[in-house]
């Protein structure tokens, strides 16, 4: 199932803007992210880099009061200066089911083309993260673009006994 364009409307005016996340969003982002019970937990002092090193590539939105309540993180691969790597999606618990991770995911796509360029999206998910799925499978619908699937890292490479395999999606190329 997508995200109509009603969903759209109504995750953008619950909000009041979509910004760019500054260093002082780090502790946010990170609640935000712990919260979500589903993505990797980095460190908070990673979030406080990641807003400051790659703010370019991230965006957060904002409520009335200027609180970060969901964002997308994201960076450039180095060895292909057109791929956005989106790193994490997470929306706080009282802005889910509204259509917000796809209007950020929207938004920060469309500001690194203008910005840099973009051919790609990568991405990994573990396979039982239905949501994540849900959200690159319609966003490349929505921009008519293909979807690639393929194992990136298999779980026995992990550390943890219980690591699943991270799939990597790779959507594109977009159209010029």
């Amino acid at each position: 199932m997508t995200a109509a364009p009603a969903d759209f409307a109504r995750a953008r005016s619950e909000f009041l803007r979509i910004d760019t996340p500054r260093v002082e969003d780090g502790a946010a982002i990170w609640r935000i992210a712990r919260d979500s019970e589903v993505l990797d937990l980095n460190s908070s002092y990673s979030y406080l880099l990641w807003c400051r090193d790659f703010a370019a590539t991230s965006v957060v939105a904002r409520d009335e009061n200027g609180d970060a309540i969901a964002f997308v993180t994201g960076y450039i691969r180095p060895d292909r200066p057109q791929t956005l790597v989106v790193w994490q999606v997470a929306v706080d618990e009282a802005h889910r089911g509204k259509g917000l991770a796809a209007t950020l995911l929207d938004a920060l796509t469309t500001r690194v083309t203008a910005d840099q360029g973009l051919v790609s999206v990568e991405t990994t998910i573990t396979p039982d993260n239905t949501a994540s799925d849900r959200l690159f499978t319609s966003y490349a619908l929505r921009h008519d673009v293909g979807l690639e699937r393929e194992v990136l890292f298999d779980g026995e490479l992990f550390p943890e006994e219980t690591h699943l395999p991270e799939v990597l999606y790779r959507i594109g190329p977009f159209h010029a």
